[in-house]
């Protein structure tokens, strides 16, 4: 049996902190989100990130670049999509450019939706935060998350 890296076992619990902190904020978010707006966490985050797109050049987000904004694989969120299309909430056309290229549009009842829906996310996001904090754990990452200065 060889010894273990005290460095490495300290790296190996901020990391199962930091997936803890991770897991407890999603899943508060997402009853929070789905009791009242029928939505989870990636339907939100897939509207939010797509809400934030512009009609200038390089506005349109490629399916490739809204995978990795929303955290998922191409054909997960593909499928996400098309969920959310379905539902009236996004919109699909071909790019005017390269007709190779679809391009993904939130609608109007998207909009309307995720408007309604971003208060809950935010304070949803505040008492998961506010609760995490209350761990001596988790508290220092919650000061990380909070003095974070990331403009999206």
């Amino acid at each position: 049996m060889t010894a273990t890296d005290p460095a490495l076992t300290a790296l190996a619990q901020r990391w199962c902190a930091l997936s803890l902190l991770h897991g407890r904020i999603e899943s508060h978010i997402e009853r929070a989100l789905e009791s009242r707006h029928g939505l989870s966490v990636r339907e939100y985050s897939l509207l939010d990130v797509l809400s934030r797109q512009h009609s200038g050049p390089g506005g349109h987000l490629q399916m490739k670049q809204v995978a990795d904004a929303v955290v998922l694989s191409q054909s997960a969120t593909t499928r996400l999509v098309t969920r959310l299309e379905d539902r009236g909430l996004l919109t699909r056309y071909l790019c005017a450019t390269d007709r190779r290229g679809i391009y993904t549009d939130v609608t109007e009842a998207g909009q309307k939706l995720l408007e309604e829906a971003r208060p809950t996310n935010d304070s949803a996001l505040r008492e998961a935060l506010d609760e995490a904090a209350k761990n001596p754990e988790l508290a220092p990452l919650v000061q990380v998350v909070e003095g974070v200065g990331v403009t999206v």
